[in-house]
């Protein structure tokens, strides 16, 4: 809901790859990169420059030429298809500007992809920089895959990052709508501190409309309220569940502390150890080991909103609750899939496991719960994960300091099923409504600790 954290739920979805992480876009320190063949976009090795000229029609020709060289099924795809979404999204942004050009239209393509560029850069001319800044946005969302992404970093705000404080939404997934998503719209989380929580915006707060329009129409979310959510100043009419209270509230962006990524437990009832794990960052499996070692009856995992992380992190966790698995795989477009595996240098706890999930668990996280569920190692409770999962992301770096992430595989769980687009059900559903999160009521710690 805020900018910079939308930008960080996106990168711990999408940004991480087969052999390392894809940096975090903080330009701070001059780019090392290798240059790749074609369109001379250039691997990731570390942030993006401090400054970089702005977006040109060669900027455009490198994601062109990055995605078919390094996008998963790039080599198989049909040029011209790139072109005409790009063409589109080009198209349509000059006409909202009132700019759009008579003689620009799309040529003859051939399917050859340099020719078919050349032709294409020839209709462009100089080209119009925002334009073609959409025009990339177009043309990687007309991939249609949720780990493919174009992202413009952005330097860090003075003084720190700024929002609104709203970092959850029943019907959002980092930068995308829940395409599930029923009414009502909610807001699941408020930082401490922030805008938001100053203005007594809480979780379970119903949002009946952003800047004057109605969060649903009818049972289908508006897509119009993510540009509204993500501005600099949005206004919201909430009702509060508990009261039925109806009010409205401005807020503007204002510094906004994020509080650490870490695991955090506590006890539960009859000797059961809740665990909640934000991301599958760094260290994330070691964090929930170690809150683990005293052996309690069970363990509640909440994995609700966990954005995903680091496949090796996956790995790692699911060795303390399994040995000789295989957790998934990593599927090229042609060519044999390899398996990932547990970790089995990681001891086994033995322990009763309930992992809770709800629609924002994606990626790692999907990755996870599959294995959980495949393996019979425990049960799910709470609702379908996101369905956002099609594979880790390596980053490449564009002339104007933009970045591409591409998946280069594609993840399927571990009986080869896909996940993608589709999430892992649950064993029991437990789903989190306004009313529950208004008054501290958690029908998945119910579930589980019945269950345990």
């Amino acid at each position: 809901m805020i900018r910079a954290l939308c930008a960080a739920v996106l990168l711990t979805a999408c940004s991480l790859s087969v052999a390392a992480p894809t940096p975090v876009p903080a330009p701070t320190s001059p780019t090392k990169a290798a240059t790749l063949p074609g369109g001379n976009c250039t691997a990731m090795t570390a942030p993006p420059p401090q400054s970089a000229p702005p977006t040109s029609v060669n900027t455009l020709r490198q994601a062109y030429f990055c995605v078919l060289d390094n996008y998963y099924s790039g080599p198989a795809m049909e040029p011209k298809a790139l072109l005409k979404s790009a063409l589109a999204a080009y198209t349509q942004d000059l006409m909202r500007r009132g700019a759009d050009r008579a003689d620009l239209q799309l040529p003859a393509l051939t399917g050859n992809r340099d020719t078919d560029w050349a032709a294409f850069a020839k209709v462009l001319g100089t080209g119009d920089p925002a334009a073609l800044r959409a025009a990339i946005t177009g043309m990687v969302a007309g991939l249609h895959d949720n780990h493919a992404r174009w992202v413009r970093p952005a330097p860090p705000s003075e003084g720190g990052p700024t929002g609104t404080g709203i970092v959850g939404a029943s019907a959002i997934q980092g930068q995308q709508l829940d395409p599930a998503a029923r009414p009502p719209l909610f807001i699941t989380r408020v930082l401490p501190g922030s805008p938001a929580a100053k203005a007594d915006v809480r979780a379970g707060d119903i949002v009946v409309k952003v800047n004057g329009v109605p969060a649903f129409i009818g049972n289908s979310v508006n897509r119009g309220i993510l540009d509204a959510l993500t501005s600099d100043t949005v206004r919201l009419t909430l009702k509060r569940p508990t009261t039925g209270r109806t009010r409205t509230v401005e807020l503007k962006d204002g510094p906004v502390t994020r509080p650490p990524q870490v695991a955090t437990s506590k006890r539960l009832g009859d000797g059961v150890a809740y665990v909640q794990l934000p991301g599958f960052f760094e260290g994330a499996a070691d964090q929930v080991i170690a809150k683990l070692r005293n052996r309690p009856k069970g363990v509640v995992l909440d994995l609700r909103g966990n954005g995903g992380g680091s496949p090796r992190e996956v790995t790692r966790l699911l060795g303390a609750f399994a040995h000789g698995k295989v957790t998934s795989y990593f599927c090229p477009l042609k060519g044999d899939c390899a398996p990932n595996r547990t970790d089995d240098s990681v001891p086994l706890l033995g322990l009763r496991l309930v992992v809770l999930t709800d629609r924002g668990c994606a990626s790692a996280c999907e990755d996870f719960s599959a294995a959980v569920k495949g393996h019979g190692l425990g049960t799910l409770v709470g609702t379908r994960t996101a369905g956002a999962v099609s594979g880790p992301s390596d980053g490449y770096l564009l002339d104007d300091g933009s970045v591409l992430l591409l998946p280069k595989v594609r993840h399927l769980g571990p009986a080869r099923e896909i996940i993608d687009t589709i999430g892992v059900p649950v064993d029991h559903y437990a789903p989190m409504t306004a009313l529950d999160l208004a008054t501290g009521r958690d029908p998945g710690v119910a579930k589980a600790l019945s269950l345990l």
